[in-house]
Formats: C-alpha cells, sequence, structure tokens
C-alpha cells in the first residue's frame, strides 16, 4: 500500500555500525519544523551548516553538517534535509529517537524516497530502475549502463518516439474532424503507413536487442565437455576457490553449479555442468539431460577436452569455444588451451571469454535492460502491426487505425512509467534500501 504523502519521512542513508560519517534523509511537510525543532534554525538552501542537534527536551545530541532543500527543487519533489553526523551508534540512534518523537514524522519503508521523487514527478520508472541497478552493480559494464538508465537513456528515446507518435494520432484526428464535417477524405494521409511501419521496425528491433538485460543479469556460460576434462577444476581456478567437488572419477557432477564473475567487466553466469557420455546410471542421465538443457539456452559455450586426446563434438547450442585442458599434462599445439594447475593460459582465456561475452552483451550501450520494457515496448509495436493490418482493407477504418496508435503510444508509457504499474512499484521499491 502506498504511504500517506502528508507524513514526513526519515531514515538513515548509510549503512548501520561503527563509521567516520552517518547521513540522515528526511522528507515531507514538516521538514522545516524537524530543523527548527532539532537545529534551533532552518540553514540557508542547499548550503551545509554546522548546527548543533538537540532532542525535544534540548539534550546535545551532536553537532553536524546540515542541509536544506525546500521543494519542489529537491529530490523528492518535497521539502527535504539531511543531516550529516559522526557515524557513532549511540548518535545515529539518539537522532532518529528525537524525530520519532516529533508529530507527523515516521521512519521511510524501503525505497520511499525514490517513490516519491517518482509520484512527484522528479524521475520516471525507467531512470529509477536504473538507479535500482546502480546500487546492485557488480561490474563496470553494469555501471555505466545502470548510469544511462538513472539519466534518461530509454525516457529520452521513449519521449522521441512518442513524439512521433502524436504527430501520427493528430494527422488521424484532423481526417477523423474533417469527415464528421461532412466532407469527403481520401483514405490515409500520403506517407502516413511508411511512418507507422518505419516505428513499428524500430521498435521491434529494440525489443530484439536482449544486450541490455544480459549486461543487468549476466552473460550465461556453460562449461561442457566430457568427464574428466577438468570442467570443475577449471570453474574452482578462474573462482579462485573451491567451487565444485573435482575427483578423478566420472560422473561426479550431477547438477549444474553456477558462479558469478566479472569478466574483463562483464557480469558472467558460469555453469559447470555433468560430463557428457554414455551411460547406464539413471543419476547421471538426469544430470546429462540438464546439461544438454543448459547448453540449448547459454549464450557462450566452453567445450572443454583435456590435451592429447581426440577431438569431440559439442551438442547443439551455443556458439562454442573449444578450450584445452591439463596442458600440465600433455602439449596442446596452437588451441586455446590452459592449465588450472598451473595457471598457464587462463588470462587468455578470460581474454577470449571478455571479448566474446561483450560482443553478447555491449558495452552498457543497451536500451532495454529489463524485461518489462520489453515486454512493454513488443505490445506497442504489435499494436503498430494491427494498424498497418487494418489501413491494407481498401476502405481502413481511421477509427480503428487511430485507436492502435493510442494504444502503441500506452505502451510506451508503460515502459517509462507514465502509466502507473502499482504492482511493479511494490516490487521495485521493495527491494530497496531504506533510506533511498
Amino acid at each position: 500500500m502506498t504511504p500517506g504523502a502528508r507524513e514526513t519521512i526519515f531514515a538513515p542513508a548509510t549503512a548501520p555500525g561503527r563509521a567516520a560519517l552517518a547521513v540522515i534523509r528526511i522528507s515531507g511537510p514538516a521538514t522545516r519544523f524537524v530543523l527548527e525543532t532539532i537545529c534551533g534554525s532552518v540553514p540557508e538552501p542547499r548550503r551545509a551548516s554546522l548546527k548543533a542537534l538537540r532532542d525535544p527536551s534540548g539534550d546535545l545530541l551532536d553537532r553536524a553538517l546540515v542541509l536544506w532543500f525546500p521543494g519542489p527543487a529537491s529530490y523528492t519533489g518535497e521539502d527535504s534535509a539531511e543531516f550529516q553526523l559522526h557515524g557513532g551508534r549511540a548518535v545515529v540512534a539518539g537522532i532518529l529517537e528525537a524525530l520519532s518523537a516529533l508529530p507527523g514524522c515516521r521512519v521511510a519503508l524501503p525505497g520511499e524516497f525514490a517513490r516519491r521523487a517518482l509520484e512527484n514527478g522528479r524521475t520516471d520508472l525507467a531512470a529509477v530502475e536504473g538507479l535500482a541497478d546502480l546500487i546492485d552493480s557488480e561490474t563496470e559494464g553494469q555501471r555505466r549502463q545502470a548510469l544511462r538508465q538513472m539519466e534518461g537513456a530509454l525516457s529520452r528515446q521513449a519521449a522521441l518516439w512518442r513524439e512521433r507518435l502524436v504527430h501520427l494520432m493528430a494527422l488521424l484526428e484532423a481526417d477523423l474532424d474533417f469527415a464528421d464535417e461532412g466532407d469527403v477524405v481520401g483514405g490515409l494521409p500520403p506517407g502516413f503507413m511508411v511512418s507507422v511501419d518505419s516505428l513499428r521496425r524500430e521498435f521491434a528491433d529494440a525489443a530484439e536487442d536482449r544486450r541490455g538485460e544480459r549486461l543487468r543479469e549476466g552473460v550465461a556460460v556453460v562449461i561442457a565437455g566430457p568427464p574428466n576434462a577438468g570442467k570443475s577444476t577449471l570453474l574452482n581456478a578462474l573462482a579462485r576457490r573451491d567451487v565444485a567437488i573435482v575427483s578423478p572419477f566420472a560422473g561426479t557432477t550431477r547438477d549444474p553449479v553456477e558462479l558469478r564473475l566479472d569478466v574483463r567487466g562483464i557480469p558472467v553466469l558460469l555453469i559447470d555442468t555433468a560430463g557428457i557420455r554414455d551411460t547406464d546410471d539413471p543419476v547421471e542421465k538426469i544430470g546429462i539431460a540438464r546439461t544438454l538443457s543448459r547448453a540449448e539456452t547459454a549464450d557462450i559455450g566452453l567445450w572443454l577436452a583435456p590435451a592429447g586426446a581426440p577431438a569431440s563434438e559439442p551438442p547443439p547450442g551455443p556458439e562454442w569455444i573449444r578450450v584445452r585442458t591439463k596442458t600440465d599434462l600433455h602439449p596442446a599445439g596452437e588451441e586455446l588451451s590452459v592449465s588450472a594447475l598451473t595457471g598457464a593460459g587462463l588470462e587468455e582465456l578470460l581474454d577470449v571469454l571478455g571479448s566474446a561475452a561483450r560482443d553478447r552483451a555491449g558495452a552498457g550501450d543497451g536500451l532495454i535492460v529489463r524485461a518489462r520494457q520489453r515486454i512493454a515496448l513488443q505490445e506497442a509495436a504489435a499494436a503498430l502491426d494491427r494498424a498497418a493490418r487494418i489501413a491494407d482493407h481498401p476502405e481502413p477504418a481511421i477509427e480503428l487505425v487511430a485507436e492502435e496508435l493510442r494504444l502503441a503510444a500506452r505502451g510506451l508509457d508503460a515502459m517509462i512509467g507514465a502509466v502507473r504499474v502499482d504492482d511493479v512499484l511494490d516490487r521495485l521499491f521493495s527491494d530497496f534500501c531504506i533510506g533511498k
């Protein structure tokens, strides 16, 4: 449920625990009253001021920097403030207790500051999702992509698309108005459907581009090969810790073992799988079936074979990178080769894998980064496709074409959150930190 908009909220914006500094944020209509009560006066807007902070009884709690951001020119669009305190637990607890004692003030819910910024028109859903991704980013590529989203890359493109749609809708509305006056209008305006089809193709192309989603979620890389090819040993070497069980006995790995790794700035999900071979063991057969299933859906495959062993063919699936292993035991010739024992060839393998992952995930320049955005854009493209089919009739119903254009515009609005999607908002903001 959306919290009451008239309440003033507060929360720490820094992690709990002992630290040099702690930041507490405040937002809402009682912010000025809070400053007058806790600080004795309201500082100049957007200028850090050193103030003595006192509880309602007058006891000194801390001396801290205080910033005052009068609305609507603030992050949330409301009157807001920040206390930059000493980071002792007792200091933070004392300030929070003092704020709780003030009428109309309460602790913020997770993501409530960002939600108020969205509800007050200071940002849009795509930018808020970018903020969430920035907080969760683990690699350089994810950071760049999240910043682009947070700074409005998708929102700006959606606005350009919507402007073109509105122009086309205006042309149809003009024809409909003339038709109401009894004038005969000969079908659709010249070049109208060429413009509609151009937009439809742009929507479809952007929705089909999965680079942004791969970069956000991680490029799936399956490690496969015959038994005892060194798959689990390689996974452990890349992880620099024991992630998978290593054994000289064939069939040790049954269930896929997954590991997230930063490979040259790109997030990669490495998946160690069961060795592929003919077997009568029913449990091992299940593991091999899961290997083949993961291979079919992976973005990249590493097909391992020991140096000196006969070459084997990988199953259908992704583009395979062939790697010779155990080169500390046998020479591997000119092929890409590694030794998990000595570390030889691991950096070269990471270079090759990083390049392949970057080809599939991009370098942070993806436009669509979430399935929700892609589905909304696909719905907009489908509406334009329906408009094109209606327009193909000898006597097209202009009203129906106009309605499909309105549905396409609604799809764009849903993509950036201009159309309220409360279930999406509730899920998104529940994952935020308190104080953001």
